[in-house]
């Protein structure tokens, strides 16, 4: 690791996240959702009838943290669970009214967030710094 943190890729791409988190959890804290669970609903968004093991593969965060998450969702009025209809192992995630309603907003509030973040970049330096993020993320994937 650089002596340097402001050096380290590591450390400024975990601040980097932090901040967005933050961002995005201020607006969407207003709107009855987590930062967190903003990947998930993005996917329930496109298609919902997903399993909790279809989901973990999109978003790629660990069993234990999709499994709370979904919880909490569930709790909050985000998500139902129903039986897989072949497999009774399985449960299949539905959004609710209330999460299909908050779609337009919350898709809202995460561009807000990425605006906060981003304020002073030049067009074409914010392509770039996404560019370079995608980049990095999959170099990390192959890790």
């Amino acid at each position: 690791m650089a002596q340097n943190r402001s050096d380290s890729a590591t450390y400024l791409a975990g601040q980097l996240a932090k901040g967005f988190a933050r961002a995005l959890q201020v607006r969407a804290a207003k709107l009855g959702f987590s930062a967190g669970q903003l990947p998930i609903l993005i996917e329930l968004w496109n298609e919902e009838g997903l399993t909790q093991k279809q989901l973990l593969d999109r978003v790629d965060i660990e069993q234990a943290t999709m499994a709370n998450t979904l919880s909490r969702m569930e709790r909050d009025g985000l998500i139902e669970r129903r039986p897989h209809p072949t497999d009774r192992r399985a449960q299949l995630v539905f959004l609710t009214g209330k999460a299909r309603d908050m779609k337009d907003e919350a898709l809202s509030a995460a561009d807000e967030a990425d605006q906060a973040l981003f304020a002073g970049f030049r067009r074409f330096e914010k392509e770039l710094m996404l560019e370079y993020i995608r980049w990095a993320i999959d170099n990390a994937r192959k890790l």
